[in-house]
């Protein structure tokens, strides 16, 4: 059966995860629009590193029930996220991985569980194709780079929203608990 601990466990993990994306996005928005050279976006660069960790933590506590090796993996992207100078790819599929462990487990609503993925997938694509020379590169200032990336912020404002106030959906643990009990 599963515990109160476990399942509050389960909401502090959201309610973090949930805090930690709107927090990355905002350090990510304002590095962007600083010069480079202002020595704010070095400390921006950390905190958003440090974000990705933390996100890759609590979503992995949170997914790794679903399916633990593609829990891990998907942890693991984020954490080349946190590390790498080209995070952007390991970004992209870190996030289709956990996005399809959260439409897998219901843990979230239908609709946004298939936007994530269709956004992060999206990405991967765009991305891979880029790193191939089959697509220039983009800057952030460009209407492309936006158009490609905004399914993605829509998807994680939503999730972060989603997640500090309603958490997610724990009924599928509960289930697996009174059938192996």
């Amino acid at each position: 059966m599963i515990t109160h601990a476990t399942e509050t466990s389960r909401v502090i993990y959201a309610r973090v995860a949930g805090f930690t994306f709107l927090f990355y996005i905002a350090a990510g928005l304002t590095s962007m629009a600083l010069d480079d050279q202002s020595p704010m976006t070095d400390l921006l660069s950390v905190l958003m590193s440090f974000s990705a960790l933390v996100l890759g933590v609590m979503l992995y506590a949170l997914t790794r029930e679903q399916e633990p090796i593609v829990a891990m993996l998907a942890l693991t992207c984020r954490v080349l996220e946190a590390t790498q100078f080209e995070s952007a790819i390991f970004f992209a599929v870190g996030s289709t991985l956990f996005c399809w462990l959260l439409l897998r487990g219901r843990m979230i609503p239908i609709p946004l569980a298939w936007l994530g993925v269709i956004a992060s997938v999206l990405l991967v694509a765009v991305l891979l194709l880029q790193f191939a020379g089959l697509l220039g590169p983009t800057n952030w200032a460009s209407s492309a780079t936006w158009l490609v990336w905004l399914p993605m912020l829509v998807f994680e404002v939503i999730l972060s929203l989603w997640l500090l106030i309603k958490g997610v959906n724990t009924e599928q643990w509960k289930t697996r608990a009174a059938v192996s009990a």
